[in-house]
């Protein structure tokens, strides 16, 4: 477990890195858990178009009316700890100047002698709401791969800012992995998506070694899949569509599957842009 470290941020935005909520969901539930100060925030000004991400106005405690700006901030735990520890790094994804806004956030990262990133995100999949939710583990690093058994991609197309931070960290020696929750495409009117939230803290404990909360996401995502259930009921051609692919995934899962379709869907996403999952009849790329 030591691969990353003891200092680890933990990674998720909202927007295109985040769907069903599954990564912006794990992070808020970390930041519950434990006491958090700000280390770096940045100045919004700089890196986001508001006509995209639009400024919120509402009322604070005394009935004034605020604003609140879009936002991107690194937070770490009150007081130090010799264990290891959660950093977060959480806000929306930046519309401009993506490597100012990476450098922004390593700089202030090697300043604080954080070991290790780990970036979370959430991507809509050809999967059943029916079966444990995927979670492709990855990195780019050897050395965290062979101590962590993640899986290499092979991927080359589009990316988030996720990556885009990844990339910047490996560059200046921080080990990086990366979890990514495969979420049904098919129940966009079923968002959040708890199960694929749980999914992701379970593996971030896995890989980290520190204990992750999980609040009540076991009979939130109970209730999550039974709500589909009863809308797939009066769904004869959406219950035919979760067999199919209830029969193509229990077929991953089956001794004689290859080990790599999690990752093969991963890489799927990524070139369709994170647009979902492929239309009937659509080509897809070659496999690896």
């Amino acid at each position: 477990m030591d691969a990353l470290g003891r200092r680890i941020i933990v990674a998720a935005f909202d927007g295109w890195n985040d769907a069903g909520e599954a990564a912006s969901a794990a992070a808020s539930l970390l930041r519950a858990d434990v006491e958090y100060e700000v280390v770096h925030s940045v100045d919004p000004e700089l890196y986001f178009d508001y006509q995209y991400t639009r400024p919120q106005i509402g009322l604070d405690a005394e009935g004034r009316r605020t604003l609140t700006w879009p936002e991107a901030t690194l937070l770490r735990p009150v007081g130090r700890s010799d264990d290891a520890e959660i950093w977060l790094l959480v806000g929306v994804e930046p519309a401009r100047a993506w490597q100012a806004f990476a450098a922004e956030f390593i700089d202030v990262a090697l300043r604080e002698d954080v070991t290790g990133f780990v970036a979370l995100g959430s991507m809509m999949s050809d999967v059943p709401h029916t079966r444990p939710i995927s979670v492709f583990a990855g990195s780019d690093n050897e050395a965290v791969r062979q101590s962590l058994g993640l899986e290499r991609s092979l991927y080359e197309g589009p990316v988030g800012i996720l990556s885009a931070i990844g990339h910047a960290s490996e560059q200046v020696g921080i080990p990086t992995a990366s979890l990514w929750a495969s979420v049904p495409h098919y129940v966009a009117g079923h968002t959040p998506s708890p199960k694929a939230t749980l999914a992701l803290l379970e593996r971030l404990e896995s890989i980290t070694g520190i204990t992750v909360p999980r609040g009540d996401l076991e009979a939130e995502s109970r209730q999550w899949e039974a709500s589909i259930d009863a809308a797939a009921a009066d769904d004869e051609e959406m219950s035919d569509y979760i067999r199919q692919l209830e029969q193509t995934r229990d077929t991953w899962d089956s001794p004689e599957a290859s080990g790599d379709a999690i990752a093969q869907e991963f890489e799927r996403y990524l070139r369709r842009g994170g647009e979902g999952p492929a239309k009937p009849g659509r080509d897809d790329p070659p496999r690896r």
